[in-house]
Order: structure tokens, then C-alpha cells, then sequence
């Protein structure tokens, strides 16, 4: 039986990451069902990344020819389009990834779509369906006074496109997307997975949640407290534990110096 991965939760992301990976790294504990990541506390450290920790794996997928975190969380949440000191920010930041979608979609990877996408624009392929910005629906209903938790949900899994017998799909591994207010005045933000590959996502997949629940907390007028990630089945990576032993050596070094 493949064992559950539930990690104490940790108020720094990257310390949270490689901690996960280390664990990950153990003798026979390469794939776990399923695995829940908790990040929470950083409203209060005010330091949310380790720059070694995020800096170390990024050379590491370089050198294996995959994506930088920040490239994985930009799928989720485009954080180099969103300017939060405008008045109308989310009004410009949906209309400027409007416009860039249909660059975006150009590329190969992007074939079958974008996380950020399905969240602003979910159109399943049934004749008539109009495309709904979930993120929208979300803000508006909560500001009109609609608190209820089941109305805070987006869906980015489709059963109309992505129901599929292919052997390998790659997109799309996060199916859905809750927002939990906490109190008066505090959000939390969850990620759910069917599978995630570790090293080679889970990072930009947490950066990815935290700025998409930052977003969503100034709309909401809210404070980001929590990130929780969920995955049904969690892989260590793709590439073997002997092409990872260097990254796990650092990272220990890391956290025993911190």
C-alpha cells in the first residue's frame, strides 16, 4: 500500500518544497497517496520563499531541460501582468491575458490549455456554453454579500475535453481551485491534484497558488493565511533518484544551515 504524505505545515514555501522532496528521496517512498502540503504563517514572517532553496532548484531543471518555477506558477496565476496598486486591477489584468492568449496558446506546451485560462475563461465544448470567468463570479458573489464556501470553488477539469483515453495527457493535473475565507478577515487557498510530479512541478505549483490566493484576497478584501496543496498521487520525478541525489545533498546543507 502506497503510504500518505502529510507534512507539519511551514510558513516558508521553499522550506515546505524541499522538505516534501527529501522525504520523497527516502528508500521506497518515491510515490505517496495521497500528499497534503500545508504553507501558512508567512502573514506573520513576511518571508514566503528561500532564495538558495528556489535558486538551487532552478539550476537543477535547467539542467534537465524543464521549466523554472517561475514558469510552472505562470500557468496558474500570470503575475507579471497583475500591477495591484490600480484601482481596476483585476479588470486590466483579465483583459491584458484576454489579449495575450492567443500568443500564449501558440506555444506547443500550451496545446491543450492553460490553468489561468480555464480559471478566466472556462468554456466546455458543449454547443452554446458561453465562457465564464470563474475568478469573476467569485469576487462579484462574495462582495454581494453570498459567503458560502460551496459558491468559492473554480473548476479547471472538463469531462467535455479532457476525458481522454491517452496514455499521457499532461494537462490537466490540477482539477480544481478553492477559496476559503477564515473569519472576518483571512483566506485560504487550495489546490487539489490527481497527480503531481515533484521536482519537476510542485514548486511553480505552490508559487502558483500563493499568488492567485494574494490576488484573490485583495479582491475579496482579505489577508492570504494559507496555502494547501493536495495531491491524490504525488511522484517524486520522472528522471531517477541517482540524477537527484546532488539537489537532495544541497538542499539538506541548506535547511541545516537556516
Amino acid at each position: 500500500m502506497i503510504t500518505p504524505l502529510i507534512m507539519s505545515p511551514e510558513s516558508n514555501l521553499s522550506v515546505a518544497w524541499a522538505k516534501a522532496f527529501i522525504e520523497l528521496m527516502k528508500p521506497g517512498k518515491e510515490v505517496r497517496h495521497p500528499a497534503i502540503i500545508t504553507i501558512q504563517g508567512f502573514d506573520i514572517t513576511g518571508d514566503i520563499e528561500n532564495a538558495q532553496i528556489k535558486e538551487r532548484l532552478n539550476q537543477e531543471l535547467k539542467k534537465h531541460k524543464k521549466n523554472s518555477c517561475e514558469t510552472v506558477a505562470g500557468t496558474i496565476f500570470p503575475a507579471s501582468m497583475w500591477n495591484p496598486l490600480l484601482p481596476n486591477d483585476a479588470e486590466v489584468l483579465f483583459e491584458r491575458y484576454k489579449r495575450a492568449w492567443p500568443g500564449i496558446k501558440l506555444c506547443q506546451t500550451n496545446r491543450k490549455g492553460v490553468y489561468f485560462r480555464r480559471l478566466t475563461s472556462y468554456q466546455s465544448k458543449i454547443e452554446g456554453n458561453e465562457p465564464v470567468n470563474q475568478l469573476q463570479f467569485i469576487i462579484d458573489t462574495y462582495k454581494q454579500g453570498n459567503h458560502r464556501k460551496s459558491a468559492m470553488q473554480a473548476a479547471i477539469f472538463d469531462p467535455s475535453r479532457d476525458h481522454s483515453n491517452a496514455r499521457i495527457l499532461g494537462f490537466p493535473c490540477l482539477q480544481q481551485v478553492t477559496f476559503t475565507p477564515i473569519g472576518d478577515d483571512q483566506l485560504s487557498i487550495t489546490g487539489f491534484y490527481a497527480k503531481q510530479l515533484h521536482f519537476e512541478k510542485a514548486y511553480g505549483n505552490y508559487l502558483g497558488l500563493y499568488q492567485l490566493g494574494q490576488f484573490m484576497a485583495k479582491q475579496l478584501n482579505l489577508k492570504l493565511t494559507q496555502v494547501i496543496c493536495i495531491a491524490s498521487c504525488l511522484e517524486r520525478s520522472e528522471f531517477n533518484k541517482s540524477e537527484l541525489t546532488s539537489l537532495e545533498t544541497d538542499l539538506q546543507k541548506i535547511l541545516n544551515s537556516n
